[in-house]
């Protein structure tokens, strides 16, 4: 029994956007990347360790005991 499948339908119509869309799409990213917010993150390794543990909490979570308690609920 072959139980593999495609992923891709052969006779599915494929949507085309308008390119407008694709320029508009590209203009937010580029105003994303060089926004306030995106500069400040992408200098963070540079300054501080400290300031950039806040980011990238050594527990993997930004909130701890909530993590702890989602997982003491996942197992019961």
């Amino acid at each position: 029994m072959d139980l593999s499948f495609s992923r891709f339908e052969h006779d599915a119509s494929v949507a085309i956007l308008p390119p407008d869309l694709a320029v508009m799409m590209v203009g937010i990213a580029a105003r994303q990347a060089a926004s306030p917010t995106a500069l400040f993150h992408s200098h963070l390794p540079e300054t501080s360790v400290v300031t950039a543990n806040l980011f990238a909490p050594l527990h993997g979570a930004f909130n701890a005991t909530m993590a702890e308690a989602l997982m003491r609920w996942k197992e019961i």
